[in-house]
């Protein structure tokens, strides 16, 4: 059965259940041992780690550990994977000779930013995967965050043939803090100084009032490109991210 076939499939039978179920489906029947949570463990993240880890706290959760991160952030990521019993979290890092040649000031974000992030986070991610002989993969991303997710699906297919379950797609901003207060998670301690979508420390910025909360990613590019950068590219084709490693 050819990957376009297959997921036609899981459309058609887990297309339109709610985040549990469906995170059921993945994880216990359809991808059994090769299916991963992709973590930054920030704003939001606890929701989607806490919903994974009710399922099978055995499910392989991938960090992306830039080695840029805010401490809090790693500090968070410790809190989280002890409370929920996580049993499988990955600290992906960028390759050690690529950052020596790429970035050896470790300035790269401040002028080129997409391929610091190809560097700190695509690469590590495509790696993880291939050696984890992953075949699907399962984001917290929202339609609500970004234009270009606006018409996102609950199950999708990349380029490279893997496939991406966002549970939460359709999920308003009111209904995952709901949820996040029911299950008494811990907030990220960079959220109550206005920090509301939170990635790497040199392209973070506190987020002012009536802005959106992605607003405070990558403010800085503005400046280098005249229009703010809003992925990190691990959820872009990859044909909109061949530059970004030359």
């Amino acid at each position: 059965m050819t990957a376009q076939l297959s997921l036609s499939r899981l459309e058609m039978y887990h297309g339109n259940l709610d985040a549990v179920p469906l995170l059921r489906a993945m994880i216990l029947d359809e991808f059994v041992g090769k299916i991963a949570l992709i973590s930054s463990f920030g704003a939001d993240a606890a929701l989607m780690l806490s919903l994974v880890a009710e399922i099978d706290p055995a499910t392989p959760v991938l960090f992306l550990e830039t080695q840029k991160h805010f401490p809090e952030t790693l500090d968070y990521a410790k809190i989280l994977t002890e409370k929920l019993g996580l049993t499988q979290v990955h600290w992906l890092t960028p390759d050690a000779e690529m950052v020596a040649r790429i970035d050896s000031k470790g300035d790269l974000w401040s002028t080129q930013p997409n391929r610091c992030c190809w560097l700190r986070k695509v690469e590590p991610l495509n790696r993880a995967v291939e050696q984890l002989g992953l075949a699907a993969l399962i984001t917290g991303r929202k339609r609500y965050q970004t234009p270009d997710r606006a018409q996102m699906n609950t199950i999708e297919l990349d380029d490279k043939n893997i496939f991406r379950i966002n549970p939460i797609a359709l999920w308003s901003k009111e209904r995952q803090k709901q949820e996040m207060e029911m299950r008494r998670l811990p907030e990220h301690p960079l959220v109550m100084k206005g920090y509301l979508s939170i990635g790497c420390m040199p392209c973070t910025a506190p987020v002012k009032d009536g802005q959106d909360e992605r607003a405070g990613r990558w403010a800085h590019t503005i400046g280098i490109d005249n229009e703010q950068k809003v992925e990190c590219g691990i959820h872009l084709p990859t044909d909109e991210i061949t530059n970004w490693s030359v």
